[in-house]
C-alpha cells in the first residue's frame, strides 16, 4: 500500500501511519534516517501512541562519545509511560536535538521531521528493516496486544 509523499500507509484497528520510504527502522520502534552522513534517529508514530504525549526527556551520553546498539542513552517520559531511550548504530553520539528543549511536543506532532531525538555517525544495527519489514513488524506487536486484550477479558468473565 504505498502512500503519497514516499511513504507506505499502514492502518490496522484504530491505528493509521504514514510510514516514510526514506527510513529504516528497529524493532523496538524507532526510526533512522541518513542526512549528510549522520543517521537523525527519533521515535516511530506508534512508539509515541504507546507513550502518550511526551512531558519531559534527557540524555546521559555526552556528544562525540561512541555508542553501540542496544546501549541506554537516555529517557523520554510520556504521559502514558516512561522508556528508556536506546542506541541502534555504532558509531559516534553527535548530540539530541535542541528544539526538543523548547517544545517537547515535537516529538508526537512531527516524528518523522522535527521531532527526531539525537544523531549518530556510524551504522545501524543490522536489525533495521525498511518500511515494509516495519509493517509486518507492526502487524506481529498489534496481534499480540489484541490477543492480550482477549486474555484479560477472559479473565473478567470468570
Amino acid at each position: 500500500m504505498a502512500g503519497s509523499q514516499n511513504t507506505l500507509l499502514f492502518k490496522r484497528t484504530h491505528f493509521a501511519t504514514r510510514l516514510p520510504l526514506d527510513c529504516r527502522y528497529s524493532p523496538s520502534h524507532f526510526w533512522a534516517r541518513e542526512m549528510d552522513g549522520v543517521l537523525r534517529i527519533g521515535f516511530t508514530k506508534f512508539a509515541t501512541r504507546m507513550l502518550g504525549d511526551m512531558v519531559d526527556h534527557g540524555f546521559e551520553v555526552k556528544p562525540d562519545s561512541p555508542v553501540a546498539p542496544g546501549q541506554i542513552l537516555g529517557w523520554v517520559e510520556g504521559f502514558k509511560a516512561i522508556s528508556d531511550v536506546y542506541a541502534f548504530a555504532e558509531g559516534e553520539f553527535r548530540g539530541t536535538n535542541p528544539a526538543l528543549q523548547k517544545d517537547i511536543a515535537l516529538i508526537n506532532r512531527k516524528p518523522y521531521e522535527d521531532g527526531w531525538l539525537y544523531e549518530v555517525a556510524g551504522k545501524l544495527d543490522d536489525k533495521c528493516v525498511d518500511a515494509e519489514g516495519y509493517a509486518a513488524i507492526l502487524n506481529s506487536t498489534i496481534d499480540k496486544m489484541l490477543e492480550q486484550q482477549q486474555a484479560e477479558k477472559g479473565k473478567d468473565i470468570e
